[in-house]
């Protein structure tokens, strides 16, 4: 057997770097102002090491555009090279040198502080050059400059370079469609876009553009209120001030740090849009850091940075391993200590935020185990008395009372109903949101035996007046209340509408509509998935209407059938459809109908006053 090494000719690899290694061309500057801040980086590194001394030389980048020579220029004061570290970074691709330096001069932080993993950053700038120069001088004694050119094919050359102060040019002569590199204003979105956080001055046509510091590196006891606020601001001009933040700064068992803010939510409000920026060590990777951040989280703002988060080669996307689902983890365990600290510390600011932050919450419990037992202690309701509390006191409070049953309702629906459970002093709870009934099914399997109720769910004994039934018997055997029941079954008319007469304990009411709890839930799971399919299916329409024995309106339209039966059936309908609009159960389509009926109805009711 023959053994022999793979040859990888930049003939070949050239053209698979300037089409498909990079998914966005702007990112060259990226990568050529990244080398240029490791390049810098290393001189610091020299200094400390006492291997380069001080002088008063500015460590700074400059990014400098020709239109007229159609030519655009990165350049820097950092560590420069001679002719062999020319032959050895830039001839041999995919060479870093980031490494190697690092391994000769250890410290403490360095590892994470250089910017460039693998040296294939250079070359990036094909992309949009046909031709780049290298102007180099290495920081070494009696070093000599190094100049180098290559055109993109397999060959290059090298010659004696004219910088005269040590640092690197590289130029990049612009190719031919490119033409928007040489716009100024364009470079400088590009730059603000990616390395507006980087840690040396970087420079366009002699105006600074990185003037802001990085909030997050620096230790959360020392930013103030006004700080986080004015970094959002930078982050997100257009949006409201956030409620309030969470600084992530971890040293093990992975470098993370960050700044999480929990924004208010509009009505345009994107739950699933993540606009978490991710950065690797200050270099800016991507606007959304929805591969680190659990879906629940995807509402949040702010910065993610971590060295350890394993990118792509293009560092363009992040690629799922172990340290991503820990780093993962760990922001859901800060998010969830940040809340959980307010809540008991500043109760009533926590309540105030509520209405924002809940949606976070509730999708947590729903899918991350751990996240439910750190924040169930938080996981709270707004009563029908506007106070607040949780499944486990509203257990507490109404045990006597309700057993092992919560009951709640839906805000500025079921009036007549909540009156009743008032007068009982049962409590109520408020679920508006579109999640709580998937939240409700959850906890009920979380605290059984105890049970959620829709205070239109059932027939509950609270609503009966026992001392009232009609039990008497007629001529055909049968009670008042069944005969009520049978005279509005005839008039709806309908097989998906069960009616049941009984003595409610308010007579303010004519009757309610009573859907099984379990059966709600199917149907307002079944819309969340398909809403079309869901309307059209017959099951969910069927309901009960519960009608009151105790109502005299409903008696005097049983006795208006002897005179006027086309009126008292009229009558029967507006009495059910108006139950389903106060209950919010009228489907859009027959509002109208149910308006029509109604101007029908009174026009006969009012001509009927003016009868002699």
């Amino acid at each position: 057997m023959i053994r022999k090494h793979l040859e990888i000719h930049s003939e070949n690899i050239l053209p698979i770097i300037k089409k498909w290694l990079y998914s966005d061309k702007d990112i060259f500057v990226r990568e050529l102002v990244s080398n240029a801040c490791d390049a810098i980086y290393k001189v610091k590194i020299l200094r400390d090491q006492r291997e380069l001394a001080n002088d008063d030389k500015e460590l700074r980048i400059d990014v400098t555009i020709n239109k007229e020579a159609r030519t655009l220029t990165f350049s820097d004061t950092g560590i420069g090279m001679d002719a062999e570290e020319v032959q050895k970074y830039i001839a041999q691709i995919a060479f870093s040198g980031a490494e190697e330096f690092l391994d000769k001069y250890k410290g403490d932080n360095e590892k994470e502080q250089v910017i460039g993993h693998f040296g294939l950053g250079f070359y990036s700038a094909y992309m949009v050059a046909s031709k780049v120069d290298i102007n180099t001088l290495s920081y070494k004694p009696n070093a000599e400059p190094v100049f180098w050119t290559c055109d993109g094919s397999s060959e290059y050359e090298m010659d004696k370079g004219t910088r005269t102060t040590r640092g690197t040019d590289v130029i990049l002569h612009v190719d031919a469609g490119e033409e928007e590199y040489l716009e100024e204003t364009r470079l400088k979105h590009i730059l603000h876009h990616y390395c507006d956080f980087l840690p040396y001055p970087i420079y366009l046509n002699g105006t600074r553009i990185n003037t802001k510091e990085p909030l997050w590196v620096k230790a959360p006891a020392d930013c103030t209120k006004e700080e986080y606020l004015e970094f959002y601001r930078h982050l997100y001009p257009m949006e409201e001030a956030p409620l309030f933040w969470v600084h992530l700064n971890v040293d093990y068992p992975f470098h993370l740090k960050g700044i999480l803010y929990f924004p208010k939510v509009h009505r345009n409000f994107d739950i699933n849009k993540s606009s978490v920026k991710l950065y690797c060590n200050r270099v800016f990777v991507a606007d959304n850091c929805k591969d680190i951040l659990p879906e629940y989280l995807m509402a949040l703002r702010g910065v993610i940075d971590s060295p350890d988060i394993p990118l792509n080669v293009s560092r363009s996307y992040l690629q799922t391993d172990r340290t991503v689902r820990q780093l993962a983890s760990h922001i859901s365990k800060k998010v969830c200590d940040s809340l959980t600290t307010l809540y008991r510390n500043e109760r009533d600011r926590f309540i105030e935020y509520w209405h924002d932050v809940s949606l976070v919450v509730k999708l947590g419990v729903l899918e991350d185990e751990k996240f439910y037992e750190r924040v169930k202690e938080i996981l709270i309701w707004k009563t029908l008395d506007a106070t607040w509390t949780t499944a486990e006191e509203y257990l507490e409070r109404n045990q006597d009372k309700t057993k092992n049953k919560i009951y709640y309702a839906k805000e500025d629906t079921h009036t007549h109903l909540i009156d009743i459970y008032k007068k009982r002093n049962i409590e109520i709870l408020l679920a508006n949101s579109f999640i709580d009934s998937y939240l409700i099914s959850f906890l009920e399997k979380k605290l059984s035996p105890v049970t959620f109720q829709r205070i239109d769910a059932d027939l509950d004994e609270s609503l009966i007046d026992k001392e009232r039934e009609k039990t008497v018997l007629d001529a055909e055997g049968k009670t008042e209340a069944t005969v009520l029941a049978d005279f509005i079954r005839t008039k709806l008319a309908d097989d998906t509408i069960d009616v049941q007469a009984k003595s409610l304990t308010s007579d303010a009411f004519p009757g309610f509509i009573m859907i099984d709890e379990s059966q709600r839930r199917m149907r307002e799971y079944m819309q969340s998935l398909d809403p079309t399919h869901a309307a059209k299916n017959t099951f969910f329409d069927k309901h009960t209407f519960i009608v009151n024995t105790n109502s005299s309106l409903l008696a005097t339209i049983k006795k208006m059938d002897g005179v006027n039966p086309e009126l008292a059936k009229e009558m029967v309908h507006e009495v059910y459809e108006i139950a389903l609009l106060s209950q919010r159960e009228m489907s859009p389509e027959n509002l109208q109908t149910f308006i029509a009926r109604t101007n029908r109805v009174l026009e006969q009711l009012a001509k009927g006053t003016l009868s002699p």
